[in-house]
């Protein structure tokens, strides 16, 4: 999920400023060749596909996608000695046994959560982690995130240290990392696995369409092929943008002009903030569109973390996540 999740980072932090008219001009003039450059100017590396211009349509079809998980070169039958370049895989192995992680990559999520206080890092948010300090740790199993870890993760492997390559992005895909994680270290999943039950609803049948909004400039939302998406899926909230492909420099996401947002006109309306505290509502409110949406005339708005609905982060996070998409479908029943 790193890659899908840095690429809407940096979209964020790139926007062009400028009035509400020139932001309508941009979405529906800016040459795809700039657009792309938007994702590439921090030097990320990461090329993406997925996007759409066709019309929004209603979907409540659930998809399961199989996580990645590539393991290089086969590792010793218990690892005892993990090192963790990503938030949720971390956090994953500390519950399933705290005593393996030796590691951690540094985060937001993980620098505010006191459990990882004394682990040693070996790197700081999107900074490359360490070689160095890596191998310092020596350890038997080192756990990165597809698309954003492979460099690293490929001169461990030159190394001969164990590696794991992982990419989440469904409800199956955290069930399967859990188990694969648990069989490494050989730690019982189980406790895990039915307290991600817990997190969802049990017999809810929602009754209502939603659409979710990561970005304005461009106007993001994704697809069934994300995290988010199928989050929703599992909540039987009907993403309206789920069946929406095309083309886009991020995978499981879809571009929308305001007036597809406006021909959809969602009754409901999930708006994720930024984790660098930017409240997106606020720049949407902004826009002549928004007033004239049927969730904004019902006061059908909801704002979400970035970390558990984009991202799942950690587990803590989906569960917050959940817990606000399970009101909201009682809410709505």
């Amino acid at each position: 999920m790193q890659d899908v999740s840095e690429g809407i980072l940096v979209l964020r932090k790139n926007r062009v400023k400028s009035n509400t008219s020139q932001q309508f001009a941009l979405r529906s003039t800016m040459p795809y060749h700039r657009f792309f450059k938007i994702i590439l100017c921090i030097g990320l590396s990461l090329i993406f596909t997925a996007c759409s211009s066709v019309n929004p349509t209603i979907s409540d079809n659930t998809t399961t996608t199989t996580p990645t998980i590539i393991a290089t070169p086969p590792s010793q039958s218990v690892a005892n000695r993990v090192v963790s370049l990503t938030s949720l895989a971390a956090d994953i192995i500390y519950q399933l046994d705290q005593n393996k992680l030796v590691g951690i990559a540094g985060s937001s999520l993980l620098n505010q959560d006191e459990r990882f206080a004394n682990i040693p890092r070996v790197g700081e948010g999107r900074t490359p982690p360490n070689l160095e300090k890596i191998v310092a740790l020596k350890p038997d199993l080192v756990i990165g995130a597809e698309g954003f870890s492979n460099q690293i993760i490929n001169r461990l492997t030159e190394l001969n240290i164990p590696t794991i390559l992982t990419k989440v992005d469904s409800w199956q895909g955290l069930t399967e990392l859990t188990k694969n994680l648990a069989s490494k270290i050989n730690a019982d999943p189980q406790p895990l696995l039915q307290r991600y039950q817990g997190f969802l609803s049990s017999n809810q049948n929602s009754n209502f369409s939603a659409l979710v909004l990561v970005s304005n400039q461009p106007i993001l939302s994704p697809n069934k092929s994300s995290w988010a998406g199928d989050l929703l899926a599992q909540f039987q909230i009907r993403n309206i943008a789920a069946e929406l492909q095309g083309k886009s420099p991020i995978q499981g996401y879809v571009t929308l002009s305001a007036e597809k947002v406006l021909e959809a006109n969602p009754e409901t309306l999930l708006v994720v903030n930024s984790p660098f505290g930017e409240r997106l509502l606020d720049n949407f409110q902004k826009e002549p569109f928004w007033s004239k949406i049927k969730a904004t005339q019902n006061q059908r708005i909801f704002e979400f973390d970035y970390y558990g609905l984009v991202n799942p982060g950690s587990i803590n996070s989906i569960e917050k996540a959940c817990q606000q998409l399970r009101e909201i479908t009682q809410k709505s029943a």
